[in-house]
């Protein structure tokens, strides 16, 4: 055979994760429906997963490499490719065992371009597992997020009050507006539909559901029930009971950013460095963000 027999090429990324149920919770948090495409886009900095719906919901996930136990990228550019978000999740959970933090190894791309899988902790056995990708869609709509003025518009909230108020908040259904005002400090979800709902978080009497709050100016902004709930329909259950903070911004023209942080580190390993707001400070977290549009009416639609 001749000795110029051409050599597998290298792959893009090599990396290996010490706790799959933490990126498990992470993914979830995103899954709204059972059919879901995802784009996952790789670079030096880490992975992050995309997925979107109608032009009006968009969420990202970022696994940054200090996630990871390995990282070893050598693309150039930023490799993007599609998957099933379900496909991916499942396929995850079959490395996770219950109150065992499992690692594995992931490598993109295989020699089909597919997204391999490999358990690398057992010398003993050693489970595979393939994902056949796409190439992905276009992101539909520009996710760019700009400040609404000067002064941040923005707020803190225990994750587990925020989640509490929005289920609350399908018995109207519908449209919910979401109202920030200085005078005084408060934050106010009302919903309006088949009945009417109002939730109010006053800043001063509700300081540990509360725990910040910046805003100069009185704004209003309604939005689409069904997206303002998938932002907090999966948060996993482990954010919830250690409630954390979950932030909310109001971004120009109404757009409403929500981030959350999931922990991926391994369950033995505590997590000392917690600011007031509830927010871990180690690497070892995963950053979820949505971003919602804001309803417009038709009139301020054609005024446009």
């Amino acid at each position: 055979m001749s000795s110029s027999a051409v050599e597998p090429e290298s792959p893009d990324l090599v990396c290996q994760l010490d706790n799959v149920q933490g990126v498990v919770d992470a993914l979830t948090s995103v899954r709204w429906k059972r059919q879901q495409d995802a784009v996952l886009e790789l670079s030096e900095h880490g992975i992050v997963l995309i997925v979107e719906e109608t032009a009006c919901l968009q969420a990202k996930v970022y696994l940054q490499r200090e996630l990871f136990v390995r990282y070893e990228y050598s693309a150039e550019g930023r490799p993007r490719f599609g998957v099933s978000l379900g496909l991916f999740v499942d396929c995850l959970n079959t490395f996770s065992v219950q109150g065992h933090s499992s690692a594995i190894e992931l490598r993109y791309p295989g020699p089909d371009m597919q997204l391999l899988l490999k358990s690398v902790e057992s010398s003993d056995s050693c489970t595979y597992a393939e994902i056949r990708t796409r190439i992905p869609d276009t992101i539909s709509w520009d996710y760019n997020f700009e400040p609404a003025g000067s002064t941040p518009l923005s707020f803190t909230v225990k994750s587990a009050a925020l989640k509490e108020a929005i289920d609350d908040l399908e018995w109207p259904g519908s449209s919910i507006h979401l109202i920030l005002q200085p005078t005084p400090p408060s934050v106010t979800f009302r919903g309006e539909g088949h009945g009417d709902l109002q939730i109010d978080f006053m800043c001063q009497a509700n300081t540990d559901l509360l725990v910040a709050f910046h805003c100069d100016r009185e704004v209003c902004h309604r939005y689409k029930y069904k997206f303002l709930r998938a932002t907090t329909s999966n948060i996993p259950s482990s954010v919830i009971r250690d409630n954390r903070g979950s932030k909310l911004t109001i971004g120009r023209g109404g757009m409403l950013k929500v981030q959350h942080l999931v922990s991926v580190a391994k369950p033995a390993i505590p997590h000392p460095h917690v600011d007031s707001a509830g927010y871990q400070q180690p690497s070892r977290i995963a950053y979820i963000e949505f971003f919602v549009k804001p309803e417009v009416d038709e009139d301020d639609a054609n005024d446009t």
